[in-house]
């Protein structure tokens, strides 16, 4: 996708996006947030704690305690920025990358000063257009700790953090079983805070306004802005800044999509759940609202499916893309997701052999929780959600009635380009 394409959507908050049309234009970053605070770490780390800041990549971590963790390490650390954003229903890292480079920038060299580092990557996807623009950035910059730019091979699970820091120690970008965890021994066996360039931003912005500024918006709980990326009907990944714990559906809404018109919404993205588009509407943009609902915020990723597209159709493209994207490591991987998505395609499509449910669901039930990461977990998660939204249509399906749409799937964005791993 080439990033410069990326439509920001009409925002309730401007915080990132405050200077959206600016990029790489260090002059107006700083005439509009002021320069890097000189604060020793400890003040830092204090204005992250009181924030109550929550990683923006996906699981919902506090970041100060994070932080804490690997600045009580032994020995040199490292910090890596995460902006490879391997997910395709997701643009909101590269949006943040391409507008707002200097409040990523700024977010690396705090938390290099946090946790007591000497060494920062940035790590990014080739070929979006980013890594031409975030150069441009840290060319006008005089920062303490160089930065080093890096371009990810584009695999699904090439940017899950185990995986980022063994492809930066010289292996392959693929996910390694942990413990330990990078906190502990990451980029060349270095204790290693990995964390979202969307966490990072927030960061920046969050030690020169204060953690009571940040608590200003957002869920008391889950406080402060994020980004989100909707897809829809004629509405293409657009992203938006939002506080959270507003309504899933005044999102929709704002950013273009028919909520009435629609029949599901995934949450969170490939590896998150398909809910049910009314039930989606009321539910608070929030980790927890999420859970207790089934489902998951992830990176901040809503896509409504309309009402007369298939789910069943849809959910089998995302199967088949998440099983051709494991790190073939371990069986779940190897046999499981492919037999899973082998099913589901012969379901979408008309070939169904009603024989076949009782593999599938043992399939469902023998994959999680045995595999090197939780590729395969996400993956039957977000297989379980669809079987269960669009009980009706799998219904049909196995009758050999198969929807009259799924010859033209055209709403979930999967790449047909095959993994590297180098």
């Amino acid at each position: 996708m080439n990033a410069t394409r990326v439509k920001a959507a009409p925002v309730w908050e401007r915080r990132l996006l405050a200077t959206v049309d600016d990029g790489p234009d260090l002059a107006v970053h700083q005439q509009h947030w002021g320069p890097l605070p000189s604060a020793r770490a400890p003040e830092l780390l204090s204005a992250v704690q009181a924030s109550g800041l929550l990683g923006r990549g996906g699981a919902g971590f506090p970041t100060a305690r994070k932080m804490l963790t690997v600045a009580a390490a032994r020995g040199r650390t490292v910090v890596v920025a995460n902006g490879a954003e391997g997910e395709p229903a997701s643009a909101k890292d590269r949006l943040l990358l391409m507008r707002a480079p200097h409040l990523v920038l700024d977010g690396i060299q705090l938390a290099a000063k946090i946790v007591h580092a000497d060494e920062a990557y940035l790590v990014l996807h080739g070929g979006t257009g980013t890594t031409e623009q975030v150069y441009a950035a840290m060319h006008q910059r005089r920062d303490r700790v160089g930065v080093e730019l890096r371009e990810l091979p584009a695999a699904y699970v090439a940017s899950e953090e185990s995986a980022l820091v063994h492809w930066l120690s010289g292996g392959e970008a693929k996910p390694t079983f942990t413990p330990p965890r990078p906190f502990e021994r990451g980029v060349n066996g270095r204790p290693t805070l990995v964390n979202n360039v969307e966490t990072l931003a927030h960061l920046a912005t969050i030690v020169r306004r204060g953690g009571e500024w940040f608590r200003e918006a957002g869920d008391a709980d889950e406080p402060g802005t994020l980004l989100v990326t909707v897809s829809g009907r004629g509405v293409d990944r657009r992203v938006a800044e939002v506080p959270t714990g507003i309504r899933i559906g005044d999102v929709l809404e704002r950013a273009g999509v028919d909520v009435a018109g629609s029949q599901a919404v995934l949450v969170g993205g490939y590896f998150g759940t398909w809910l049910p588009a009314d039930l989606a509407a009321q539910l608070p943009l929030s980790h927890h609202a999420l859970r207790a609902a089934g489902g998951a915020l992830g990176a901040g990723i809503l896509v409504a499916l309309p009402r007369d597209s298939c789910g069943v159709a849809e959910t089998a493209r995302v199967a088949a893309y998440l099983a051709a994207h494991n790190a073939g490591q371990c069986g779940p991987c190897l046999n499981g997701l492919p037999s899973l998505a082998g099913a589901l395609n012969a379901l979408a499509t008309g070939r169904w052999d009603e024989r076949w449910w009782p593999a599938l669901e043992r399939w469902m039930a023998v994959v999680p929780g045995r595999g090197a990461c939780r590729h395969p977990d996400g993956a039957v998660r977000f297989i379980a959600s669809g079987l269960s939204v669009f009980a009706a249509d799998v219904a049909e399906h196995r009758a050999g009635r198969p929807c009259a749409s799924v010859s033209s799937p055209a709403l979930l964005r999967v790449p047909a380009v095959p993994p590297a791993w180098r």
